[in-house]
């Protein structure tokens, strides 16, 4: 009996696998993310590495996901590691909102044209608060 409730779980998680990765290649094929972000970069030359990067960077944090790998580096280390991912994170919702030009229409819809360099930078130190309030207050405990 263990050995097929073993067996079923193994299907369950490759499958679920199956599908999400093919949900992340569907978004950012479909939408056309990674185009739209090369385009907007200007780096065409670099398409490859971009490729590469994704691949790797999804790979290794499966990796990371599935292990109970620890980092005891140096704090500058982690962050260096933990701009680059927010980098990529903040250039990635920057594409794909760029893709679906939510921007335009929520500033259409709320009578803010004027305001868009207002609106965005509200949206941006927003996001940068409540990050620095979610790690320092809620996950440290400092405060």
């Amino acid at each position: 009996m263990t050995i097929v409730f073993n067996i079923v779980q193994i299907f369950i998680g490759f499958s679920s696998g199956v599908i999400i990765g093919g949900a992340f290649v569907a978004l950012l094929t479909v939408l056309g993310i990674i185009a739209r972000l090369i385009q907007l970069s200007k780096s065409w030359h670099l398409a490859r590495l971009f490729t590469f990067a994704l691949l790797f960077g999804t790979l290794f944090g499966t990796y990371l996901s599935f292990t109970f790998q620890t980092w005891n580096q140096s704090p500058i280390l982690l962050v260096v590691w933990g701009m680059l991912q927010g980098i990529f994170n903040g250039m990635l919702a920057a594409a794909l909102i760029e893709v679906l030009q939510v921007f335009p229409l929520l500033s259409k819809r709320i009578g803010m044209e004027k305001y868009m360099l207002g609106l965005l930078t509200a949206l941006i130190f927003g996001k940068i608060f409540g990050s620095l309030f979610q790690w320092l207050v809620l996950v440290k405990g400092i405060g």
